[in-house]
């Protein structure tokens, strides 16, 4: 395949999948938080965050792979300009899940492809986010039910699945809550002729 994602998430490569786009996946090896860490001291914004990381990615991928158009993304989370990340545990989900209690928050979901080294495109969307009111109580009884799977989302929540039980109102792109902005990069994927249009 001349597509490769730059990416080992489930999430993502279903989502190709299911739009018929051939592709293969290799993760890129950068270290997200060396990266992220200068930006933070910057006082970058969360969408300038994942579009930098998207990119880092893309083009860690790309300089192993001659030729190839690389897709990287990335997905972050901010709640009243803090920026979160996957819980470490149980107990840093349960009070994420307290501080996003009755709160709209932002995903930022961005995209870069990247060719032989190079930048050729970007993109980020956002999704905003609101959960409704959630008792101590109700997000234990969550948690129990969703377990580690809890553990592998920045938000606590697949939202395809149960997480969905935790939201009052979505605002947003269903690709772009998911994590890979399926319409534009489609769009794109026309205009370079890696795929049918």
């Amino acid at each position: 395949m001349s597509i490769v994602l730059a990416s080992t998430s489930p999430f993502r490569a279903a989502i190709l999948m299911n739009a018929g786009i051939g592709f293969r996946a290799e993760g890129s090896n950068i270290d997200e938080r060396a990266v992220e860490a200068p930006l933070l001291e910057a006082d970058a914004t969360p969408e300038d965050v994942a579009a930098i990381l998207a990119e880092a990615k893309a083009l860690d991928v790309s300089e192993r792979n001659a030729g190839a158009l690389v897709l990287g993304g990335d997905q972050t989370l901010s709640l009243e300009g803090e920026l979160f990340h996957k819980p470490a545990d149980m107990e840093e989900a349960r009070r994420n899940l307290l501080r996003f209690s009755g709160k709209t928050h932002q995903l930022w979901s961005a995209l870069a492809l990247a060719r032989d080294g190079e930048t050729i495109w970007r993109h980020v969307s956002v999704a905003h986010m609101t959960m409704r009111p959630l008792t101590p109580d109700f997000i234990g009884r969550y948690l129990a039910s969703v377990g580690d799977s809890a553990l592998s989302s920045v938000g606590c929540y697949q939202y395809e699945g149960e997480g969905i039980q935790l939201f009052e109102r979505i605002e947003g792109d269903y690709f772009t809550i998911i994590g890979l902005p399926l319409l534009p990069l489609l769009a794109k994927l026309r205009e370079l002729g890696e795929i049918d249009g």
